[in-house]
């Protein structure tokens, strides 16, 4: 599997000369002695022989064991060790070997971010500086300027170690988050046109049940009363009063099915608030049906919003269409009560009642469709034979006054 997050140019670069370092300090080492005109005692035999042993120690270290293995702690401490005192011994055997050493700060790296590192600087700096120095002929004050030597070395390497590891180390979350941020950013931008293309759908579905409930609540009880007053007009003489009944409902159902199409509210409510379009539907229905309609309005009138108006309207419509059609009743009550925080619509009839089959037509369905959008509700209450209650409640959200 390849990592989303390689290592970086420096990392690379770095993690190489880590593994080469040894040998070609080794290597500049050996050339250097080899060709010294001043041989150290012992000659080039022994020379040979400690470097061969150094060579095996960083050789062995990466021929034997696995490259899992080797980045143990406990595996990189062991080789750290072998380098180091190979590189003691090279140096004390020919001073020139220090450049052997330097490797050991390189090695170094290999501990880092960790407590170790400094140790392993500081081992380093020690042999470095150690194995060149005459002790024989060493001072306090020579001692003490190699110390401060090691612990400014220590904490400069060291310190810059750690640094470079914790600074790839966030390099590499801020690329990590950046690329989870444009992962996020693609997969929002694939939910927005979901949901995008669900709300046109969604708008497209309420928009069919928008015009639905129009239709069932103006055109198809307009067109009711229609045939109504039709049908009396054939069974009386005088069909004038009918027929002129029917003409008005004709002009009604025209301008509601405009006023649907366009979203519009009622007529009934352009240039006047609830009660007073409840009056005028009243007075409209009882002259269409010949049913008797008591309205009355409670508490303190404020004037709400078009969207609860237009929603009790509604549902005044449709109930008072089901008392006309189902019924058969012979009093209706519409009351109409402001209670400050709630709306209250209750229209009551002393019909037929409605059968457990009737109570979910598609009347119903629509009135509480209607008040859900609003935050209401819609309660029925109805014993066959003894009538009908429907009780409908909305906030009182208040609206401009006219």
């Amino acid at each position: 599997m390849n990592d989303p997050f390689p290592l970086s140019v420096w990392e690379r670069r770095f993690d190489h000369a880590v593994e080469i370092v040894p040998y070609i300090t080794l290597a500049a080492s050996l050339v250097i002695s080899l060709f010294s005109p001043q041989q150290p005692e012992g000659g080039i035999p022994r020379t040979l022989v400690l470097t061969a042993l150094a060579l095996a120690w960083i050789l062995g270290a990466r021929a034997f064991l696995p490259a899992a293995v080797r980045r143990r702690r406990a595996a990189v401490t062991v080789h750290f060790a072998g380098v180091m005192a190979t590189a003691a011994l090279l140096a004390v055997h020919d001073p020139i070997f220090v450049i052997y050493c330097i490797s050991g700060f390189f090695l170094a790296a290999n501990f880092a971010p960790s407590r170790w590192t400094f140790p392993a600087v500081a081992a380093t700096s020690v042999v470095l500086y150690g194995s060149v120095l005459d002790w024989s002929q060493a001072t306090v004050q020579l001692v003490a300027f190699y110390l401060v030597i090691v612990v400014v070395q220590t904490l400069a390497i060291g310190g810059g170690h750690i640094a470079g590891i914790r600074l790839e180390d966030r390099q590499r979350k801020y690329r990590k988050a950046v690329s989870d941020l444009q992962a996020a950013l693609e997969e929002n931008a694939d939910l927005h046109a979901q949901l995008l293309t669900q709300a046109h759908q969604a708008g497209i579905l309420d928009e069919r049940g928008r015009m639905a409930r129009e239709i069932h609540d103006t055109l198809a009880q307009g067109l009711t009363g229609i045939i109504t007053q039709l049908r009396a007009a054939q069974r009386v003489e005088d069909s004038a009063p009918h027929v002129e009944l029917a003409l008005g409902l004709a002009r009604d159902s025209l301008t509601e099915a405009r006023r649907s199409v366009a979203a519009l509210q009622p007529h009934q409510l352009e240039n006047a608030h609830l009660p007073e379009a409840m009056t005028t539907l009243a007075r409209n229905w009882t002259q269409t049906t010949g049913v008797d309609l008591h309205v009355e309005v409670t508490g303190d009138r404020v004037p709400l919003s078009p969207a609860i108006e237009v929603t009790l309207f509604r549902v005044a419509q449709e109930a008072l269409a089901n008392v006309a059609k189902h019924a058969g009743a012979t009093r209706v009550g519409l009351t109409l009560s402001y209670t400050g925080t709630v709306v209250l619509l209750d229209i009551r009839d002393d019909g037929t009642g409605i059968h457990a089959s009737d109570g979910k037509g598609f009347g119903l369905s629509s009135m509480r469709q209607r008040l859900r959008g609003v935050g209401g509700s819609l309660e029925i209450e109805s014993t066959p034979g003894e009538g009908t209650a429907v009780s409908a409640t909305v906030p009182a959200l208040q609206g401009t006054p006219r």
